[in-house]
């Protein structure tokens, strides 16, 4: 029973292939290896440009578009090529027995215009030497001879391997290794040489962030100073003074910060994957000690941990800083804004003088009107009395209106004052104050 392909997730056979996307290459010694990685900001489109090149130059057909692999033999050699996240990898194997050192080696056929074309972006080139032998011991004057820089590094390895190395990069501009086989089972040598090669090149590519590091220790003892003098400004700082300049020292400082971290972050990440995968690759060589020599873990716990714990402590520090020069900022708006409120309190407490006055004045003037409304009626009330008495009512004018006198105040100021209630009330449901 087949299971019909409509049934398929849509990323199920990509996912399943991409296991096996990586296969190590069969190589049986003795034998001659030579490793290229290549590094470069345009991305994958200039690698794979890079291999197809390459393939032209003998004639072959290179890979598909957006590949992430390809093997194929030349005949005198047979080439493996890997596009990675930011490189790609070349490793030129040529089977056969040839000399006990590195006279000759895989990358002699290569066209060297080629290799002139990949320009500066080679970060890793290394030749292996791949033979079958009895272990060696330092004693073993050939390991001089192929080594003569120290320190020698060296282990045996798979239960039945050896490594030999001084990880240094020679007058040709490449490192050697000498790998041999004292008793590998079958496709171990292909596996051994694969994670060599992977060490070595994850080694380059995580030690691509320790410039960034050193340059980063400056580049932050230069912000940390201007951040002291930032604060030491700020405690001086009158609450009412102008923090303008300041307000904009500490956003030059930011932005500062921002573009160091935009600039740094990614490689330091990456760095750190890197360090993990050399770690990894290393634990799987099984490495046992040759006595006399370090082996390959204990060199790069020595050489390799001390510049990721610089680039660890760097972006720590880099972080820091940057939480820092966030307080520092949200301290001093927050001053500012202390200062604008109390200059707000200050004019609303003016206002407020000025409306007291205001209702003070109103209240003189509300008496003032009180006794002109009162006048007014009065003076009204006469003439009405006096045209009454003039129509032949016995009306005695004066005291009617010094009875009619106290009586037109009460109501002209009872009057008044209801009024004025009513215009409050009217005010405050306007600006939407439930009255009880």
């Amino acid at each position: 029973m087949n299971l019909p392909r409509s049934l398929n997730h849509p990323q199920r056979l990509a996912i399943a292939s991409e296991i096996h996307s990586r296969p190590f290459m069969v190589i049986g010694a003795p034998a001659r290896v030579s490793h290229l990685a290549i590094h470069s900001e345009e991305g994958g489109e200039w690698h794979e440009r890079a291999l197809q090149g390459l393939c032209a130059r003998f004639g072959v057909s290179g890979p598909r578009a957006g590949a992430q692999h390809f093997f194929h033999d030349f005949g005198h050699f047979r080439i493996k090529w890997e596009r990675h996240t930011e490189f790609a990898t070349f490793t030129f194997v040529e089977p056969g027995r040839g000399g006990a050192d590195f006279a000759q080696t895989a990358m002699r056929h290569v066209p060297m215009d080629w290799l002139e074309s990949l320009g500066a972006s080679v970060v890793v080139a290394s030749h292996i030497h791949a033979e079958q032998g009895e272990p060696l011991d330092l004693a073993d004057e050939r390991l001089h001879t192929l080594f003569p820089m120290p320190p020698l590094v060296g282990s045996r390895v798979l239960s039945g391997g050896e490594i030999w190395t001084d990880f240094q990069v020679g007058p040709d501009g490449f490192s050697r290794y000498l790998v041999r086989d004292t008793g590998l089972r079958e496709a171990q040598m292909g596996r051994l040489v694969q994670r060599i090669c992977e060490i070595e090149t994850y080694l380059m590519m995580a030690l691509l962030a320790l410039p960034l590091a050193r340059e980063g220790i400056v580049r932050l003892d230069g912000i940390e100073e201007d951040l002291s003098d930032v604060g030491t400004q700020l405690c001086e700082l009158d609450i009412d003074g102008d923090a303008e300049q300041l307000l904009h020292e500490i956003s030059r400082l930011d932005a500062r910060m921002r573009a160091m971290s935009h600039a740094t972050g990614y490689r330091f990440s990456a760095a750190q994957a890197y360090h993990r995968i050399v770690q990894a690759r290393i634990g799987e060589l099984r490495e046992q000690r040759i006595e006399g020599v370090p082996t390959i873990g204990e060199f790069m716990e020595r050489r390799l941990a001390p510049a990721m714990d610089t680039c660890v402590s760097v972006a720590a520090r880099q972080d820091a800083l940057a939480h820092k020069v966030s307080r520092a900022n949200d301290m001093l708006r927050t001053r500012v804004n202390l200062a604008q409120e109390r200059q707000n309190q200050s004019v609303l407490e003016s206002l407020s003088r000025s409306a007291r006055l205001q209702l003070k004045l109103q209240q003189a003037v509300e008496g003032l009107s009180v006794v002109a409304i009162s006048y007014y009626g009065i003076g009204l009330a006469a003439y009405g009395l006096k045209a009454l008495k003039g129509w032949g009512v016995d009306v005695a004018v004066d005291q009617a209106i010094g009875l009619a006198l106290p009586l037109v105040c009460a109501a002209t100021w009872y009057g008044t004052r209801r009024l004025h209630g009513k215009l409050h009330r009217l005010g405050v449901d306007k600006v939407g104050v439930v009255r009880p």
